[in-house]
C-alpha cells in the first residue's frame, strides 16, 4: 500500500455549522498508510470529545485513525437555537459529513449515552457507510421501548421525561451538572470538565434540546411506551447488506439503562441478522461489565479492547 501525507483535521462543517474535532492523523500532518480505517468516536450527555481521550491512544497505536467530534450543540461553532434543529436524523447527517470530510467510504463508529444513540441510527439508516458499530451503555432503540414495558426503564428513565419539559430553565440545569455527575460515578475533575462546557453559552441549552427533539410531549408516551413509529425510530434491517456487526457494551451498575434492555438488544439484533440471512453469532457480542454509567471515561481498556476486536474481525 502507498504512504500519503494526510493533513489533521480540526474541524468539519456542515449546513452552516462547524463542529470541533480530535483526528489522531498528528499535529499538523502524518504519514498513513492507503485505506486506513477510520474509527468515529460520538460521545453522550453532558460530555465532548474529551471522553475518548483514554482510548484514543491506544487505537491510533493500533494503526487506526482516530475521529472525535464536538456533536451538535457541544462545538461553540454549532450551537443552533431551536430543538427541531436537534432531531436525530440532523445529527446521522453531520457523522456522514465527517466521513465525507475525511474522504471515507466506511467508518467505524463507536457511541456512548445520547453518541450510543446517534450510532444505532446511523448504522441503521447508512449500513453501507458503516464497516462496524461498537455502542457503550445505550440499548438498541427496540429493546428500550420494550424494557419500558415488560421491565424498569420507564422509572429509569424518568428524568429523560423531566429534561424534555419546555419550562426546565438552562440556568438550573447549569448548577445542577456538576454534582449530578459526582453523584453518578464520574470523577470530580471530569465533572467539572463538563460542568464548564455546560456553563458556555448556549450549550446547557443545547444540551437539553437532544432531550426536547427526541421526546415531544406527544411522541413521549407513543414511542416509549408503545414502542410506535417515529421519525427517530431506526429502519429495519432487510437484507445481509443491512446488518452491520456490532458490539453492545453494558455496565451493570448503570443506574440509567438497566438490565431488561441490554440483555432485549441482543435479541432483537440477533433476530434481525437471522432474518437477513447473517449468521447471529458473527453478527453481535455483548460485554458486560462491572461498571456503572461512565464507561469511556472509567473502564478506557475494556472499552479499546471491545473496540478493536469488533474492527478487527469486521476488517478480516
Amino acid at each position: 500500500m502507498a504512504d500519503l501525507y494526510v493533513e489533521r483535521v480540526r474541524y468539519f462543517s456542515r449546513d452552516g455549522l462547524t463542529f470541533d474535532l480530535d483526528d489522531s492523523a498528528g499535529d499538523d500532518a502524518a504519514d498513513v498508510t492507503d485505506g486506513q480505517e477510520v474509527v468515529v468516536l460520538l460521545h453522550g450527555w453532558p460530555q465532548d470529545r474529551r471522553a475518548w481521550r483514554g482510548i484514543t491512544p491506544a487505537l491510533a497505536e493500533a494503526g487506526l485513525r482516530v475521529l472525535a467530534p464536538d456533536l451538535r450543540g457541544y462545538s461553540p461553532g454549532a450551537r443552533p437555537p431551536r430543538a427541531s434543529d436537534y432531531v436525530i436524523g440532523e445529527s446521522v447527517a453531520d457523522v456522514i459529513a465527517l466521513a465525507d470530510a475525511v474522504g471515507a467510504q466506511r467508518v467505524h463508529v463507536v457511541g456512548h449515552d445520547w453518541g450510543g444513540a446517534l450510532a444505532w441510527t446511523v448504522a441503521s439508516r447508512h449500513p453501507d457507510r458503516v464497516a462496524s458499530l461498537t455502542v457503550l451503555s445505550t440499548p438498541h432503540p427496540t429493546a428500550m421501548a420494550w424494557a419500558f414495558k415488560h421491565g424498569d426503564q420507564a422509572r429509569r428513565s424518568a428524568y429523560m421525561a423531566f429534561f424534555a419539559l419546555p419550562f426546565v430553565p438552562a440556568a438550573l440545569f447549569r448548577r445542577l451538572t456538576r454534582p449530578f455527575l459526582v453523584r453518578t460515578g464520574l470523577p470530580q475533575d471530569l465533572a467539572q470538565q463538563y460542568a464548564d462546557r455546560m456553563a458556555q453559552p448556549g450549550a446547557a441549552q443545547a444540551s437539553l434540546n437532544w432531550y426536547r427533539a427526541a421526546l415531544p410531549l406527544k411522541h413521549m408516551v407513543a414511542e416509549r411506551v408503545r414502542g410506535s413509529k417515529s421519525p427517530a425510530r431506526p429502519e429495519r434491517v432487510r437484507t445481509a447488506a443491512d446488518v452491520v456487526p456490532t458490539t453492545f457494551v453494558w455496565g451493570s451498575r448503570d443506574a440509567a439503562l438497566g438490565r431488561a434492555a441490554a440483555e432485549r438488544t441482543g435479541v432483537v439484533v440477533r433476530r434481525a441478522a437471522e432474518k437477513a440471512g447473517v449468521d447471529p453469532g458473527a453478527a453481535y457480542r455483548f460485554v458486560e461489565v462491572s461498571a456503572g454509567h461512565w464507561l469511556p471515561e472509567k473502564r478506557p481498556q475494556e472499552v479499546t479492547e471491545a473496540i478493536l476486536s469488533r474492527v478487527r474481525s469486521a476488517s478480516s
